[in-house]
């Protein structure tokens, strides 16, 4: 071989390793001796507004790859819709041309190099892109997430509960027992001034005993009181209805006063349940190690995907506090959580914001995916079986939704005009 010869093709290794360093985010030279040969090229989202004036269209995120291979995740955030597409945007500098088999290094570039501490818009973005490398991850390996996991614990399922909504208790106690349903939740009445009369305290009281008389001892039941209350109102609550043996009782004030929903905890036997606000396992910590909680609730897309959801579940299990995932979002979330729920040891009932009775929002689902996507069989969500997250879904099922941006949130207040918490 010629000396030229030599030169020209040593010059195009050269020129072929810079395009592929020019192709990779910054960090990524040192991780191709690992991982797979995999490579994201597009990151991809989609809003989704499958209800008029809905303050949460879905976001979806979808990662392709240069094998074929796609994931999909979701980053839906009540009434921010916008702001978080914008955020996983910004992720795709972290993330184009990198392995995507290598989640937890994409989790700790995207969360601490972004330096300031991730909210709930950077935290739902994450939980999107997270849920769709680990989607990948189990189909290059032909695993469902939950193997990956350690899991499953229960082969037959992961328990649920339903939303009592406004259909009649009687209906929902038959309809829970034909369906094997062991579980629901519902709210209490109104909102609540820091320091309440007699009456309205009376009412919530009322409330909570006549969901107990009439849907019986034998489902169990969680109240979510929203943080609606003062630490003062739910202190006389959680005292006032300890004798309904209820399963939890949900944000008895705002999650962020740790202090305060502590000498609640203090007051009351009933288990105390938090966090479907709180971003990554480090804003649990606290919650855990102070003793405040009973039951952590963090929601897959906020905490910060499947990465997050896991840590939450191994700081808590040491200290006895179990978990209880929130998930009032979309289809994608809600089975990505099973996966989760299906690989803790100290898993105790999994939330959908859904009624017994299957709603046009579950049939959308099915047609998007189907199957009958987060619905209860004998009291339980089956578990995926296929590989990643265990579904296969096309672009072309939103084209009937196209996005229609954000709505805020529900605003309420006081009869004096003053902001109320709901």
């Amino acid at each position: 071989m010629s000396v030229q010869r030599r030169t020209f093709l040593g010059g195009l290794g050269l020129a072929a390793a810079a395009s592929q360093a020019a192709q990779s985010p910054e960090g990524a030279a040192a991780l191709r001796p690992v991982g797979s040969k995999t490579r994201i090229t597009n990151i991809k989202t989609f809003g989704v507004t499958w209800e008029n004036n809905s303050d949460r269209p879905y976001v979806f995120a979808k990662i392709e790859t240069n094998d074929g291979v796609v994931g999909w995740g979701e980053a839906t955030l009540e009434g921010k819709a916008n702001a978080v597409i914008a955020c996983v945007g910004d992720f795709k500098e972290f993330l184009i041309g990198a392995d995507p088999t290598l989640v937890e290094h994409h989790w700790q570039s995207m969360y601490v190099h972004s330096f300031y501490r991730a909210g709930p818009v950077m935290g739902s973005a994450i939980s999107g892109i997270d849920q769709a490398l680990w989607d990948i991850r189990g189909k290059l390996l032909g695993m469902p997430v939950y193997q990956m996991l350690g899991g499953p614990f229960d082969p037959s399922g992961v328990r649920g509960y339903y939303h009592v909504g406004a259909m009649p208790l009687p209906e929902i106690r038959a309809k829970a027992k034909e369906l094997g349903v062991t579980c629901v939740k519902g709210g209490i009445p109104g909102y609540y001034e820091w320091i309440e009369t007699h009456a309205k305290i009376k009412q919530a009281v009322q409330h909570m005993e006549r969901m107990r008389n009439e849907l019986g001892t034998e489902i169990d039941i969680g109240i979510d009181f929203h943080a609606k209350t003062s630490p003062a109102v739910a202190s006389i609550l959680c005292k006032e209805v300890e004798g309904l043996k209820l399963l939890f009782i949900e944000e008895p004030c705002p999650p962020e006063n740790v202090a305060a929903m502590r000498k609640i905890a203090e007051r009351c036997t009933t288990p105390i349940a938090t966090g479907e606000r709180l971003i990554a396992a480090y804003c649990c910590r606290e919650l855990v190690e102070m003793g405040v909680v009973d039951i952590l609730q963090t929601d897959i897309n906020h905490v910060g995907g499947i990465t997050a959801l896991w840590k939450v579940a191994a700081l808590a299990e040491p200290s006895g506090v179990k978990m209880a995932p929130h998930a009032c979002e979309g289809p994608i979330g809600g089975l990505a959580t099973l996966h989760v729920d299906a690989s803790m040891p100290n898993f105790l009932v999994q939330e959908i914001c859904s009624g017994v009775v299957a709603s046009p929002k579950e049939k959308m689902w099915e047609e998007w995916l189907g199957f009958p996507a987060m619905r209860m069989v004998n009291g339980k969500f089956p578990l995926p079986t296929k590989p990643g997250l265990g579904f296969d879904l096309s672009e072309d099922a939103f084209t009937r939704y196209p996005f229609q941006g954000t709505k805020p949130m529900a605003r309420v207040f006081h009869d004096d005009g003053s902001v109320a918490a709901w």
